[in-house]
């Protein structure tokens, strides 16, 4: 049972990770005015910046979840 746990959390940690990726390229394109312009984010930098923190620590999460010892 140990096994299986950790595999499939392992899955799980990955696949939040890439979900922050996304949502924070999404924020990031948001604010810099590019994408999805009918949002109350569309031009606010400020965004931007929480796009790109939110991706940094996505970005961590699948490295971390990839990479750490069974």
């Amino acid at each position: 049972m140990g096994k299986t746990f950790n595999i499939v959390m392992q899955v799980v940690s990955t696949l939040i990770g890439l979900l922050m990726v996304c949502m924070g390229g999404i924020w990031i394109l948001q604010g810099l005015n590019v994408a999805f312009l009918d949002s109350f984010m569309a031009g606010d930098p400020q965004w931007a910046v929480y796009g790109a923190i939110l991706a940094l620590v996505g970005l961590g999460q699948v490295i971390w979840s990839v990479t750490r010892r069974r």
